[in-house]
């Protein structure tokens, strides 16, 4: 499932951005991706370490993506929920 963010912003934030960068969408395209990357390298991490030290798990998949998506974490937003934390 993807899932599609909207930004939206003034026209004066539109024109210093388009001031600031070539190509805005492809920009806000980047910054996302690469946000994802990290929080997905982390999150992996995380995972085949819990994993490795589980005896009862025997086998690891090779797939990045079925280690994420297999996961049984809470998103942020609960973690901060649980801790009182802000957003």
């Amino acid at each position: 499932m993807a899932k599609t963010f909207t930004v939206n912003i003034t026209d004066a934030e539109e024109k210093a951005f388009a001031w600031d960068t070539v190509d805005p969408d492809a920009w806000v395209q980047n910054a996302v991706k690469e946000k994802c990357r990290k929080a997905k390298e982390r999150l992996h991490a995380l995972e085949i370490e819990r994993m490795t030290d589980d005896e009862s798990i025997t086998s690891i998949p090779a797939d990045k993506d079925k280690v994420i998506n297999d996961a049984n974490v809470k998103t942020a937003k609960q973690r901060a929920d649980e801790a009182g934390s802000p957003v």
